[in-house]
């Protein structure tokens, strides 16, 4: 776990009341005779009316705090970590070793060619200019050139690796692949980055490594396993503390109650109560979570639920406010920190680069990860 935060505790849950439907007086237009009530009737239902109006905002009154960080699916490479190593002296192998743990940087076979899908027709682009367009899509030309080029290995590498339309195409020009937007987004800085490292890509034990990245980590990332429902994990996409992360990757929403049962809608009967979390993985990450209603709920992935509440990561936790009282849900995962930033240094970056392999190595195994939410930046879409 990362640094410090406050422990989860089993909350109290808000108080809900059932608003009852006052009946219509026999004096009323809907009795049998017409004009107006008795007096002490018309007190009744005025009585009732505003039982009703005390009630019902009791009841809607309570919100869903949701506290959590990073954006993305927490797999492989951080952009924003990777722009903190840089600005901390680590080379683009050094940063690539560090998220891809057991990786060597190989050669991409030559004259390769990516299949990418651009809206409804399929291009097929020499890898280095596909390389070129999407390094420039990906990272602001500003940044550090280290962390350019170990984005430029890492998307060449998963172009690659990533088998998203079988066999009729390698990538999308987009997020559930990777950003290309060809030779018209380019920048000088960006394409000497990809010349820098021409042909390199990411291989663990002499094949191509499948190279997720995504755009921040909130300080820690993930294993695949726990990410991506169905994997297998890999021992070069195991979570790894990331403490360059910016502060800019932590966030915090409010829903109101109504809100929170739409965007919940189908997962719960009866009323929305809140939200347990049942399974984390090696980062804070949800795995496994369930909706709780008033008569029954559903359990999801963390995935799914990120999606449903619109989220940009599954590294949530949640908190129910009632007026002026908040308290957090229960969470049987056994995390007990909130986990918003990553504590302690890594060690300086001492390590030799390696260098490039010798001989080609054709591009086999990997596939990418199926999408899961609608936002998210390389790799695959989020979860």
């Amino acid at each position: 776990m990362r640094g410090p935060g406050s422990a989860l505790t089993t909350p109290t849950r808000p108080t809900y009341h059932r608003a009852s439907r006052a009946p219509v007086p026999s004096g009323s237009a809907h009795g049998r005779t017409r004009g107006r009530p008795p007096a002490r009737r018309l007190l009744a239902l005025t009585a009732a009316l505003v039982g009703l109006a005390v009630c019902a905002p009791a009841a809607a009154a309570w919100q869903l705090v949701i506290e959590g960080a990073g954006e993305g699916h927490g797999v492989g490479m951080s952009q924003d970590g990777a722009l903190g190593l840089a600005k901390h002296g680590y080379s683009d192998t050094q940063i690539l070793a560090h998220y891809y743990p057991g990786t060597a940087i190989g050669a991409a076979p030559a004259n390769a060619v990516v299949r990418v899908l651009v809206g409804s027709k399929v291009q097929r682009i020499p890898l280095e200019r596909y390389v070129r367009g999407v390094v420039s899509a990906e990272m602001p030309a500003s940044w550090p050139l280290a962390a350019l080029e170990s984005q430029a290995i890492a998307s060449r590498t998963y172009a690659l690796t990533a088998h998203a339309g079988g066999p009729r195409f390698d990538v999308y020009a987009d997020t559930r692949s990777q950003m290309y937007k060809g030779a018209a987004a380019e920048t000088s800085q960006t394409n000497a980055a990809v010349a820098a490292t021409a042909g390199q890509i990411l291989t663990y034990s002499g094949k191509p490594a499948t190279t997720y990245f995504f755009a921040s980590s909130g300080g820690h990332t993930e294993d695949v396993q726990y990410a991506f429902e169905g994997s297998e994990p890999a021992p070069w996409l195991q979570g790894v503390a990331d403490p360059y992360e910016t502060s800019a990757s932590h966030w915090k929403y409010t829903l109101s109650s109504t809100i929170a049962a739409a965007r919940l809608s189908g997962l719960f009967k009866g009323s929305l109560r809140g939200i347990e979390v049942l399974r984390r993985g090696a980062s804070p990450r949800i795995v496994l979570a369930q909706v709780l209603g008033s008569r029954s709920g559903t359990r999801l992935s963390g995935a799914t639920l990120a999606y449903r509440l619109g989220l940009p990561s599954t590294w949530a936790y949640f908190s129910l406010r009632n007026g002026s009282s908040t308290v957090a849900e229960p969470d049987l995962s056994g995390h007990t920190e909130t986990g918003s930033g990553s504590s302690g240094t890594l060690p300086p970056p001492t390590a030799p680069a390696p260098a490039p392999a010798s001989t080609p190595i054709s591009a086999q195994g990997g596939s990418s990860a199926p999408a899961q939410s609608p936002s998210g930046t390389g790799g695959t879409t989020a979860g």
